[in-house]
């Protein structure tokens, strides 16, 4: 029976010796987590599909490299968000109709980020993030949980940097108020 490997040393088997089965290993253990996530960013499957292997392709071919700070599933989300939004560029208005067009199919539905945010237990940041807009929520999960810059968000999000940078002071202001 073989001893499950750390990310740590399954990336560094992949850098080193281009170790197909570490490769495997890391695909098999991020990409379904990987997936999930970016369904939630993006309403098209194929695009999201594309975003995952690019994703991937990097780690294999050595151009995102991990400088071993903070977790694994972190680093791949920051190297698939930025494809993600390379990709949307790429999709232009197109992509982003779709996206508009299931966002508002689906508006009552939950994220599972969204109920995680809702279920942090400090003091009443969790009533204090429920209160916010979905619009305020997006751009702080966009920039401050994702680590996205403003401009990443805006077109993320599909709407303008201004917005971006106004919601986001808005959603900082209505937080500080309601923790104060």
């Amino acid at each position: 029976m073989s001893e499950t490997r750390s990310d740590g040393e399954l990336l560094r088997a992949i850098a080193a010796d281009a170790d197909r089965h570490a490769f495997e290993e890391l695909y098999r253990r991020y990409a379904p987590w990987l997936t999930a996530r970016m369904r939630g960013r993006c309403a098209d499957a194929g695009i999201v599909d594309d975003v995952v292997q690019e994703t991937f392709l990097a780690v294999w071919r050595g151009s995102a490299r991990y400088r071993e700070e903070g977790d694994v599933a972190g680093w791949l989300w920051r190297i698939g968000a930025r494809r993600l939004v390379d990709a949307l560029r790429g999709a232009g208005a197109r992509g982003r109709l779709r996206q508009t067009l299931a966002r508002l199919r689906h508006r009552d539905e939950v994220s599972a980020e969204e109920r995680v945010l809702a279920g942090v237990e400090h003091g009443d940041l969790a009533g204090a993030l429920t209160r916010l807009s979905p619009e305020l929520r997006a751009v702080l999960q966009a920039t401050v949980i994702d680590g996205l810059s403003t401009r990443e968000a805006a077109v993320l999000l599909g709407i303008p940097a201004g917005t971006v940078k106004t919601r986001a002071q808005r959603a900082r202001k209505q937080l500080r108020e309601a923790l104060a």
